[in-house]
């Protein structure tokens, strides 16, 4: 009989052989000419940007922390917030409805998400904005009766910052229920069907079973979603919202400075989106855990961690 077995001592120098092995990275110089190509390329945008005296940044620093430019940005964010409020609310209950088996709801919300995700934007806001022209006024009532229990002037009820919010809630209620939908299906129905054998109503199990664990699948997207609702608010600016692209465009139409009054609503834009950022790549990272996502590291985490490491191998190397 032959023995396959390596001898011990082999088996034993080989171990420590492969533990004394220090890997290598394969060196990628095409990756690095790519990046210093690359940052050569910015700080040559950055620069002529800089010395670009049409930008005039004597009108930018005039009006970055200007009364009307803050006034503008409560705006925005009020708007962001009630409008994803709304949003998020009335999309629960478009996709509860869209899962129903009754098929008038079922058919009900497969209407509201056709309307409101197959139009612009654009156009919905201006349609709120002029919903005056449709209807003069506002009634509430028995519908082909003369019994009206409230009634009210349409301008006087939607004003452009109401219309505004009705047009950014109700587009955003549209997408949200659709991810919405998609998280309450990731829920195993074996969850439902075992709260249902406990004696829990379908109500009290969409509560306290099924939406808990969608979160997980709902969060990360509407932390997207909450930072395009923050940009998107600067479409209300047709309509005369007040929020901050109204405000700077009221200001470039009298002093005729376009692009610094750009720059001034872009620094604010991306200030706040960069904020927004911070939650929102904290719940993808909460609510990720266990899946590939968890996993993802950012460019800038991955070159600080390879530099640290790098540093740490040098140290260890020079103490031996």
């Amino acid at each position: 009989m032959i023995d396959t077995k390596p001898p011990a001592d082999r088996t034993t120098t080989s171990a420590t052989g492969l533990r004394d092995l220090e890997i290598v990275p394969v060196r990628n110089y095409g990756r690095w000419i790519a990046a210093v190509a690359s940052l050569l390329a910015l700080v040559g945008l950055i620069g002529s940007l800089a010395k670009n005296d049409n930008l005039h940044w004597d009108v930018v620093g005039d009006y970055l922390f200007a009364d009307l430019i803050f006034d503008g940005l409560a705006t925005t964010l009020w708007l962001t917030a009630a409008a994803m409020l709304l949003g998020l609310g009335l999309g629960t209950l478009i996709a509860v409805m869209r899962l129903s088996a009754s098929p008038v709801l079922y058919g009900l919300a497969n209407a509201f998400v056709w309307v409101f995700r197959g139009t612009p934007l654009l156009v919905q806001i201006i349609f709120w904005g002029y919903a005056a022209a449709l209807y003069k006024y506002v009634k509430i009532g028995i519908p082909f009766t003369e019994v009206t229990f409230f009634q009210a002037e349409t301008n006087a009820l939607l004003t452009p910052a109401i219309a505004a919010l009705l047009a950014l809630g109700l587009n955003e209620a549209a997408y949200a229920s659709e991810i919405v939908r998609a998280g309450i299906q990731s829920v195993d129905p074996g969850q439902a069907e075992a709260a249902h054998s406990l004696g829990m109503r379908p109500a009290l199990t969409m509560r306290r079973i099924v939406l808990p664990q969608a979160m997980r699948v709902i969060i990360p997207p509407m932390g997207n979603e909450t930072i395009n609702m923050l940009k998107m608010t600067a479409l209300v600016s047709v309509i005369s919202a007040h929020d901050l692209m109204s405000n700077i465009q009221d200001v470039y139409a009298q002093n005729y400075q376009v692009i610094p009054m750009l720059i001034v609503a872009s620094l604010w834009y991306l200030a706040l989106v960069t904020l927004l950022s911070v939650p929102q790549a904290w719940l993808e990272r909460r609510y990720g855990r266990g899946t590939t996502r968890a996993g993802h590291v950012s460019p800038f985490r991955r070159l600080l961690g390879g530099t640290v490491e790098r540093l740490g191998k040098k140290n260890k190397e020079h103490k031996r």
